[in-house]
């Protein structure tokens, strides 16, 4: 009765889970940038180099269950066996000629896609600063003067300086088919440089667990041509909402679901102010920072007393 229940057991979390990852959408391997088709092919690689012990594992499993079964009297019978100098050759050779290939594999391309190495391209980058809030996405760029939330746009084959920091707990920025994650972290900057390929709609996510509005960190990434996104720049400076520093105090509250929002204008400096308000031990609740020209324009204020 034991073995009948455990073969329906492992029937049923089979059957699980088939069920569960058939709803599974493999992003990750359809691509449409380049960094994300290098990681793609780094993926393929590996898998099929460890495949290459796998494989023969699973076979011979199932070779030797079948051959020294108990009911096999032709199979031979040695108790005392315990040694073969050229078979624990050829089971150690190939696993350590497999790991020496990744290896090497793997040390080319963490430098060939280092996320702080700018991408090669006769295109003038352009650049977005990324702030992880509570649970929102805010880019904010700074050569157009605009900001949005969970929402980005850029033309495609434009390499994109991405500059990651956060004004919450640490959290991780990905776009899953242009690349790799890449922490977010307060009173830190990261980086991140990305291109997409093709033009459309791609899905953005935080990729670190944050809170109760984890679930919700979600943007959309939309690549289009030059002219869409020009056309589109120009309707966000036509939104009446400015990213003030009063405004930004009122974003930063921890909310859920957020939609996305558009500013036609944003407070000089004010990525920068947000990363250097960290860098004041005990002062981490003050107002955003009125003038980031060096230190010399800073509001001289009092630690709070205990």
């Amino acid at each position: 009765m034991k073995n009948k229940y455990k073969s329906s057991l492992i029937t049923l979390l089979s059957l699980g889970i088939v069920v569960f990852l058939s709803g599974c959408n493999m992003i990750v391997l359809d691509p449409k940038g380049t960094i994300g088709l290098q990681e793609k092919q780094l993926i393929i690689t590996a898998l099929l180099l460890m495949l290459i012990v796998v494989i023969p594992v699973i076979i011979l499993t199932f070779v030797f269950a079948w051959r020294y079964r108990a009911s096999n009297t032709k199979a031979t019978y040695d108790p005392e066996w315990a040694h073969n100098t050229r078979l624990e050759a050829v089971v150690w050779a190939i696993p350590c000629a497999i790991i020496l290939v990744l290896g090497i594999i793997t040390w080319k391309t963490t430098h060939e896609l280092d996320p702080y190495r700018p991408l090669e391209s006769n295109v003038k980058p352009i650049t977005i600063e990324v702030v992880a809030l509570d649970w929102k996405w805010l880019f904010i760029y700074p050569e157009q003067n605009i900001a949005t939330v969970n929402f980005i746009q850029f033309p495609t084959g434009v390499p994109i300086n991405f500059k990651i920091t956060a004004d919450a707990p640490m959290n991780s920025f990905m776009i899953p088919q242009l690349g790799g994650q890449i922490y977010a972290m307060a009173g830190m900057q990261t980086k991140l440089h990305l291109m997409a390929d093709e033009a459309g709609d791609y899905y953005g996510m935080s990729a670190s667990y944050s809170g109760a509005g984890f679930s919700w960190m979600r943007f959309t990434a939309r690549a289009s041509t030059q002219e869409a996104f020009n056309q589109w720049v120009s309707e966000v400076k036509q939104s009446p909402n400015k990213l003030t520093v009063d405004e930004y105090q009122k974003l930063i509250k921890p909310s859920e679901k957020n939609p996305v929002t558009y500013y036609s204008s944003v407070r000089e400096k004010l990525y920068d102010s947000i990363i250097m308000k960290f860098m004041m031990p005990g002062m981490e609740d003050l107002p955003i920072m009125p003038d980031m020209n060096g230190m010399s324009g800073m509001t001289k204020m009092s630690a709070p007393s205990n």
